[in-house]
């Protein structure tokens, strides 16, 4: 697996520190900097190829690469050839670094037309690059990680694509494992288990309104994609290192498919910067025309009202909106973002729908009205299918809140709500987030699949029911500790006077050692 590719791993680092020792210090800005190399890397590593395809089969392909580009601003026409990763690469590093400023990138920007969210959502990017030096230093490591990436892909088996990826997945995480920004990254393991618990399918629309870097996005394909190889090929599916099955993204990816697939996934974010990692990270996974877009979906001007089959989504934890601005479609009585993310993906949903989101232990047991109103709506207008509480250190090192995930259908009925003590995530609960072998993962989806009210109802168990009538009167409580019993193991001490002839037996033990090496020390 790529995770245990060092070099990747060393590289990745290297990239990284040159960065931040070459004058860019915020990792925000530094991701989009990298970000932008390896579009334009991948982009000429994929005209190449499917250059030499169309010459082996004799059809007709006009590259991106082909005529001129007019330099905005400007009257000034270039061969696009010369905007080509393989040749702008081989220039002198001043020469090279205006020419990547000045053309390359304005050409980058402009890449989908004039009409796709790629291209509106860039327009207001800047390349920021304080030196030559650190450019030809930046293309050489990437160079090195790309030939890597083949090298993986040859000897591992896995497509070029999926490490490709998995390469961008990586350097989003360095924020994540630094410390550094990293609260709007949510663990991919998590969001494998999510999407796990809700099974999109093709053809669902599906939506994050805090979609951030797009993983939950990215969650819906992969997940679609290996559940298509499931039904076709299940030979071709593998186990990843957190224990559940994936397909390669090229194994079943028909134009159609990847078609359907980019026209019923959708994300909002309120931050440009995050709208544009997302649209990126989605491309290096090989979604071409990804829907992201910059909106605030709290806002008085967001309206997508019933309108989706699946959400899953992991919206900010703390914050407030202005009483004001908050859409008129949102009742509860409370300006939280937390509350108000979780009553706008209710609001989403179609009548059916179902989400699985993250929510801090606050929402599920607080008893301010705002939140009894929440967990009410949950109860009473959608069967609230589960609660899986989550250890505080899954979101570590960034986050030490205590979280759980929430899955409801909108419109069902709650008659008894599963709950799961989830205690091991695969991962170390510390800063460093090592990976370990303990996790409950694969069980949470094994049995939540075979969930039964008249069985499960062991509280001592790590899953039980509690039915709808008990969770009304605790006032629509879903703390997990409130239903749970715990089994205490009864400790038996030894009596004070045994306790104190054993120190006495052991005391003289220690004297008559002394005693016997006395002589010896004379």
């Amino acid at each position: 697996m790529l995770q245990n590719n060092s070099k990747i791993k060393s590289l990745i680092e290297k990239l990284w520190n040159n960065f931040w020792s070459g004058g860019i210090a915020n990792p925000l800005t530094a991701i989009e900097q990298i970000t932008y190399l390896i579009f334009m890397k991948r982009l000429d590593d994929l005209e190449t190829k499917r250059e030499r395809d169309a010459e082996f089969t004799g059809e007709k392909y006009t590259s991106r690469f082909s005529g001129k580009f007019k330099t905005p601003g400007s009257n000034e026409e270039v061969d696009k050839n010369e905007l080509r990763w393989s040749n702008f690469k081989r220039r002198p590093a001043d020469e090279m670094l205006l020419h990547v400023q000045t053309k390359v990138f304005p050409f980058l920007k402009e890449l989908n037309g004039d009409t796709s969210p790629f291209t509106k959502h860039m327009a207001n990017a800047v390349f920021i690059m304080p030196k030559a030096s650190l450019l030809v230093e930046a293309i050489n490591i990437i160079e090195q990680l790309f030939t890597e990436i083949e090298k993986d892909a040859t000897e591992g088996g896995q497509a070029f694509q999926d490490i490709q990826g998995d390469v961008y997945e990586m350097l989003l995480g360095a924020i994540a494992t630094a410390g550094k920004n990293g609260q709007f990254r949510t663990p991919r393991h998590i969001i494998k288990l999510m999407s796990e618990l809700v099974a999109p399918q093709l053809g669902q629309r599906m939506a994050d309104p805090s979609s951030g870097t797009g993983g939950f996005i990215l969650g819906y394909y992969q997940y679609i994609l290996t559940d298509l190889v499931r039904k076709t090929d299940p030979s071709k599916l593998i186990k990843d290192e957190d224990g559940f099955e994936r397909a390669t993204m090229s194994a079943i990816l028909t134009d159609k498919v990847k078609k359907m697939l980019e026209q019923s996934m959708f994300g909002f974010d309120i931050d440009t910067t995050m709208v544009r990692l997302g649209l990126m990270n989605l491309m290096m996974h090989g979604i071409d025309e990804p829907r992201i877009d910059y909106k605030d979906t709290l806002s008085k001007s967001f309206n997508e009202d019933n309108l989706y089959d699946i959400i899953m989504a992991n919206p900010p934890f703390t914050g407030n909106i202005d009483k004001g601005d908050i859409n008129e479609g949102l009742k509860l009585p409370t300006t939280k973002t937390e509350l108000l993310f979780v009553e706008r993906i209710f609001n989403m949903l179609k009548v059916g729908g179902t989400s699985a989101v993250i929510v801090p232990s606050g929402v599920i047991q607080n008893s301010g009205k705002a939140f009894e109103a929440l967990r009410k709506l949950l109860v009473e207008k959608s069967e609230l299918k589960a609660v899986i509480a989550m250890p505080s250190g899954v979101f570590k090192p960034y986050a030490g809140v205590s979280t759980a995930i929430l899955i409801f259908t909108k419109g069902g009925e709650t008659t008894n709500v599963w709950f799961y003590d989830m205690k091991a995530d695969g991962y170390t609960l510390d800063d460093k987030r090592s990976k370990i072998n303990e996790s409950d993962l694969p069980d949470i989806v094994q049995k939540y699949k075979i969930r039964n009210d008249k069985t499960d109802t062991d509280r001592k168990n790590k899953y039980f029911f509690v039915g709808k009538k008990e969770i009304v009167e605790n006032d629509y409580d879903l703390n997990l500790s409130t239903y749970k019993v715990e089994e205490y193991e009864e400790v038996i001490y030894e009596k004070p006077k045994e306790i104190f002839g054993k120190l006495v037996k052991i005391e003289g033990s220690i004297q008559s050692a002394l005693e016997e090496i006395k002589p010896l020390i004379q």
